[in-house]
């Protein structure tokens, strides 16, 4: 089956929206007549008329088609080379003959119709079968070719040819545009009767030349990406890099950037490319698709349905020049910061733009501007927000900032609001000058105790971060009594939120009260309460001026309502740091940043949102660019196998044995034995069934792991309910066979009097004779105390204070020592070394979590958490070691999918573990593990497999004077023996003899080849008796000779 997918818009829409015309619908038709013939059996004249209402429906005649894509082809002959869907002859036929007179009448005679199908390229594709003839004409169309269809022999005898102009497709045609538009009709014909037929023509050509882009410039461009997977991301900036990005592309970046933001999907796995130039863009893509880091490059993967929040600054961050940038690169902005300035300049003595801009009088530091101008740029930057589709769920203030807030959430009228910043600052400003504002690194429990009568806590930004306020003798006091903490001085004017704030109270108290309030069209959380405001009123300002400022609980509140995502508004990032310290794992970012180029900062935070998870109207986010859409290259597809997997050998219902289901993979059945309460389980295993095992090559010989044997024993005791696996020993390595299987039992003994239960692991090859032995593999002791799973913290990771391992090579080494490991048990994704410790990461390839899951702890996952005792290197030799002894082995969370792993040397020749799952949740703890060193020749097969040196060459003695032609059928005629003859060779096979290789060259050779075809060489010696220094001196005497034999032997061309 297939699957095609076309994209349908009207003419107008898609000249209006930037897209691609490929082609144009301009009639089609469907009717249905199954009855008339038979739901199996097409019917003639009901293919005729859809023919012909298509035709009438696109204004048409059949002489203005040129091409028809059939259902079938009109080839069958017999049974060869049948196209029609139904798979018989009947259906060509009947479908030619429509055609034939359709399109096959009133033609000119050099002007015929052109018969193809698809179908003789891709098979029939069932549904999708008509979708496939729409982009085969498309596509003809664009190449000007109409191209054969395949496996035409010669036409059907059962179709009269002669009615009608119409010819196969027996060879590629030639299609060009002409001064008339080519046009192809298109049918498809499904079982019942049912006719659809569509006329396709190429697109017209635009009325007139694409108007010149009038929009501006962008100061940062940004370029997205996205995916569904990590690897997807890179590929995709591959792609980009060799495409729009290729300096010789001649691509936009405006337009690149639009297409990729608005012609694309957005999926999982998100990247934002940011650059000022395509250097910059280029330098970005390479990093992405290099999985390195670099400036201008934003990575991220979307966090779920998290909420978004704006807040907005306090007094302290704003600076001369703030918003000037911006206000050039963003109409949206400076048009809002204008009629925000607009209401107070009515009010104020300078124009508070250029009070913000330029400063020339010095005044932006004093309360009574500082105010205003902050309002000014955080309601400018809302709107900018809101102009690029940014929606806050809820909001929040800092101070002054929360006046911000209001306006924005609908309280407050931008008059008012205007009115009431202005009363606000005011009154301040009007205050006597003094006090002081200091900041610490304390919690607010550490600071209340040491408060004293003209000082208190006027903010507590986050929990370790609070500000103390008022009459400096005072706050000089507090500070005095926490001489250790971290802590800096506030340049203020003025001791806000404190009791120095109170002779102006009564004052604001009635400039509030001159305002009309509103309730929030979009939730305000209180940084006076820690909670959502209901309702605003004069007093609530007031108690909001002279009150402690909670934003770490305003912070707080809105993390619990769900919201991950916060933006700060204001000139710099003053309150990031504290939503991180409060709120942990949630992203927080500033529109603007003090030491940062304006525009690029707020194209960043937008970026940053986006590759979050947030919502952003990208299209109008470009509208003011006038970038238009262009072609990119298509999505990256990650691509994997799908052939289906041999299953698992499952047992059928053992219970009908008197058995039960194991319940695992590498079990298959089990048993209590009567009696003693012992316990036994049996398993088939092979390389077919288990198809991991194959990926454990030790020295070229499959073995299955010694992890294997342990999860064997941790499966058994969990049966018997015993928590730990005391004791496991390897006895002799398992060796796989390519074919068939081996037979393996599990043996637990009843319990002794402590409740320890001893166990054996035999095996032996699936098929064996019933006399033929079983192998013992291992040996063990089940039951016992298990470890605290609190010797298992791990959750701190990367460990503090260790040191990144490098891994890129760890299995290439692993290779040169002979362990030629597959992809399960290259499992070791990252390691640290602290102090005498290693720590390590570990998790399968991907598409075997549903595996993993059925097992304590799979295997190869395992086994890759040994692996990294090479970094201890007990002896030197890591590499070249293997399980030998678990000993104290607790199981505590099964199917961990990650692995962090640390591993301690305990003893001379063993380690120590703690695994733990990816989120430090503990997995398993093992007291000890035993390493031995392994060779090949420990690795052979037992049973009937020996090894070679079980065997010697033995030779026969024949009788003196025994035919020794009558043992052989070779031709000896054409051998010879070579120098001394002291066994007489050359007389007992008929050789020729030869003293030497000069010798040699002159004797017959068959064929009229160079040499003999076998040339004998004798080796023996002349030593007499048994004397060692005799018998040593002669075998360097032999090898001597025959080594100079064979240099003479190579250095001669004719041999």
């Amino acid at each position: 089956e297939g699957v095609g997918v076309l994209v349908l818009e009207r003419l107008s829409d898609a000249r209006r929206n930037g897209h691609t015309v490929l082609a144009l619908v301009t009639g089609s038709a469907t009717n249905q007549d199954g009855a008339s013939n038979g739901l199996t059996a097409p019917n003639g004249p009901s293919q005729q008329r859809v023919i012909r209402q298509a035709l009438a429906t696109a204004g048409l005649t059949t002489a203005d088609v040129d091409a028809v894509e059939a259902h079938g082809t009109g080839t069958s002959r017999g049974a060869r080379h049948r196209h029609h869907g139904t798979g018989t002859s009947l259906g060509d036929p009947i479908e030619a003959q429509a055609v034939l007179a359709t399109y096959g009448q009133n033609r000119d005679a050099d002007r015929p119709l052109w018969l193809g199908s698809v179908k003789s390229n891709l098979g029939h594709t069932q549904a999708a079968a008509g979708v496939a003839g729409v982009m085969k004409m498309v596509l003809a169309m664009r190449h000007e070719t109409l191209p054969k269809s395949l496996h035409i022999s010669e036409p059907s005898s059962h179709i009269d040819w002669s009615a009608g102009a119409v010819e196969l497709l027996a060879e590629p045609r030639p299609w060009q545009r002409t001064d008339r538009p080519r046009r192809a009709g298109v049918s498809s014909f499904g079982i019942s009767g049912t006719n659809a037929h569509v006329i396709i023509e190429e697109a017209p050509e635009p009325d007139e030349e694409t108007p010149g882009r009038t929009g501006g410039s962008l100061p940062a461009v940004p370029w997205l990406v996205s995916s569904r997977t990590a690897a997807g991301l890179a590929d995709q900036a591959g792609r980009l890099l060799a495409g729009p990005a290729d300096p010789g592309s001649g691509a936009e970046p405006l337009d690149v950037a639009l297409s990729s933001a608005t012609t694309r999907a957005a999926l999982e796995h998100r990247a934002v490319v940011i650059g000022a130039d395509p250097a910059g863009l280029r330098a970005g893509l390479e990093a992405l698709a290099a999985g390195e880091a670099a400036s201008g490059l934003i990575r991220d993967a979307v966090a779920g349905e998290g909420l978004t929040a704006f807040v907005f600054s306090g007094q302290g961050g704003q600076r001369t020049g703030m918003g000037r940038e911006l206000a050039e690169a963003f109409p949206a902005f400076d048009d809002a910061l204008r009629e925000v300035c607009a209401h107070f300049d009515a009010v104020l003595e300078l124009p508070l733009r250029e009070v913000m801009y330029d400063d020339p009088e010095g005044v932006l530091k004093q309360t009574g501007w500082a105010q205003p101008a902050l309002f000014a740029v955080e309601v400018a930057l809302f709107r900018l927000a809101e102009s690029w589709g940014l929606r806050p769920d809820y909001l929040a203030g800092h101070s002054v900032g929360e006046l911000a807030a209001a306006h924005v959430a609908g309280v407050l009228s931008l008059e008012d609001a205007c009115r009431l910043v202005t009363a606000r600052a005011s009154l301040m400003q009007a205050l006597p000058a003094g006090g002081a504002m200091w900041a610490v690194r304390a919690t607010r429990e550490d600071v209340e105790p040491h408060l004293v009568d003209g000082a208190s806590i006027a903010a507590v930004n986050a929990p370790g971060q609070v500000v103390v306020s008022g009459a400096r003798e005072a706050v000089e006091q507090v500070a005095s009594a926490l001489p250790e903490r971290q802590s800096r001085w506030l340049e203020v004017s003025h001791a806000f939120h404190s009791v120095l704030m109170d002779p102006m109270l009564e004052d604001f108290r009635k400039a509030a009260s001159a305002v009309t309030y509103g309730r929030p069209r979009i939730p305000v959380v209180s940084t006076l309460t820690g909670e959502p405001v209901r309702e605003f009123t004069a007093d609530y300002w007031v108690d909001q001026l002279r009150g402690t400022v909670r934003f770490a609980d305003a912070s707080a509140r809105l993390a619990a309502e769900g919201v991950t995502r916060f933006v700060e508004l204001g000139p710099d990032a003053t309150l990031v740091a504290a939503i991180e310290e409060t709120n942990g794992d949630v992203l927080a970012v500033a529109l603007l940043r003090r030491d940062r180029p304006e525009p690029a900062t707020t194209v960043t935070a937008l970026a940053r949102l986006w590759a979050n998870g947030g919502t952003v109207d990208w299209t109008a986010f470009f509208a003011p660019t006038g970038a238009r859409v262009t072609d990119l290259p298509t999505y990256a597809f990650q691509h994997r196998s799908y052939w289906p997997q041999p299953p698992v050998a499952v047992p059928g219902d053992v219970t009908a044995a008197g058995l039960a289901d194991a319940g695992h993979p590498l079990l298959g059945a089990a048993v209590t034995l009567a009696g003693d309460g012992g316990h036994l389980f049996t398993s088939r295993l092979s390389l077919r069934d288990h198809a991991w095992i194959a990926d454990h090559d030790v020295l070229g010989t499959v073995l299955f792991p010694g992890t294997g044997f342990l999860e064997l024993a941790l499966r058994a005791a969990a049966e018997v309910a015993c928590e730990q696996v005391e004791e496991l020993t390897l006895a002799a390595p398992l060796v796989m066979p390519q074919d068939g299987a081996v037979q393996l039992q599990l043996a637990l003994a009843a319990p002794d009097p402590d409740g320890l239960r001893t166990l054996q692991i035999h095996s032996r090859a699936e098929g064996a004779a019933a006399d033929v032995p079983w192998t013992l593999h291992a040996t063990g002791t089940v039951g016992g105390t298990p470890a605290s799973a609190d010797t298992v913290d791990l959750a701190a990771w990367p460990p503090p204070g260790s040191e990144p391992l490098d891994v890129s090579g760890f299995y290439d080494m692993y290779l040169q020592g002979g362990f030629t490991y597959g992809p399960s048990f290259q499992g070791l994704r990252q390691a640290w070394r602290a102090g005498d410790d290693v720590f390590a990461e570990i998790s399968l390839p991907a598409g075997y979590e549903t595996e993993t899951a059925r097992y304590g702890i799979h295997p190869p996952m395992l086994d890759a958490a040994v692996q990294a005792l090479t970094f201890i290197a007990l002896d030197g030799s890591g590499e070249s070691r293997l399980p030998f002894s678990w000993s104290g082995v607790s199981l505590y969370a099964p199917g961990a999918s990650t692995l962090r792993v640390r591993l301690a040397q305990s003893g001379p020749d063993s380690l120590s573990m703690a695994l733990a799952d990816g989120a430090g949740r503990p997995v398993a703890h093992v007291e000890s593990l035993a390493m031995r060193q392994v060779s090949a020749a420990q690795l052979r097969p037992a049973g009937d497999a020996y090894p070679d040196a079980m065997f010697r060459l033995d030779w026969a003695a024949l009788p003196a004077g025994a035919d020794v032609t009558a043992a052989t059928t070779a031709d000896t005629s054409s051998w010879a023996v070579l120098g001394a003859d002291g066994p007489g060779l050359a007389d007992a096979l008929g050789a020729h003899s030869a003293a030497d290789l000069a010798a040699l060259a002159g004797l017959p050779a068959p064929g009229g080849a160079d040499a003999p075809d076998v040339v004998l060489a004798p080796c023996t010696g002349t030593a007499d008796g048994d004397d060692p220094a005799t018998m040593a001196a002669e075998a360097r005497r032999l090898s001597h000779g025959v080594l100079e034999l064979l240099q003479q032997w190579l250095a001669d061309s004719r041999y």
